[in-house]
């Protein structure tokens, strides 16, 4: 039997207008262009760093060392903190795990 609680949880999820996404979260939640690539940049070079430790069993102290950093700078990957890294950074990181990132440039149909 449904509650009064899960009743109306219900009610307002079904009712609640979704709009669709531009495809860059960061641009949907209000960032500028420049600063939502650069966050979904820095996202994508983050996902793929953590993919390789995942697949590779790594603990958080091995891929420490597989990367020339100390521990913390990997849990900060391991939880996606985008805001503790620049691009250069991601990019070396990949780089010494043996990967290369490659670049797609798309014309923005905003801009004329």
């Amino acid at each position: 039997m449904l509650n009064s609680k899960t009743t109306a949880k219900k009610k307002s999820a079904e009712i609640t207008p979704q709009e669709e996404s531009c495809g860059n979260v960061f641009k949907d939640l209000g960032f500028n262009d420049v600063e939502a690539n650069k966050k979904l940049l820095k996202c994508q070079l983050i996902i793929e760093i953590e993919r390789t430790i995942k697949t590779n069993g790594w603990t958080q102290a091995e891929a420490a060392k597989k990367l020339g950093v100390v521990q913390p700078r990997i849990s900060e990957i391991m939880t996606t903190r985008i805001e503790r890294f620049t691009i250069d950074m991601l990019l070396k990181y990949l780089n010494r795990l043996g990967k290369q990132a490659q670049l797609t440039i798309v014309s923005d149909s905003a801009v004329a």
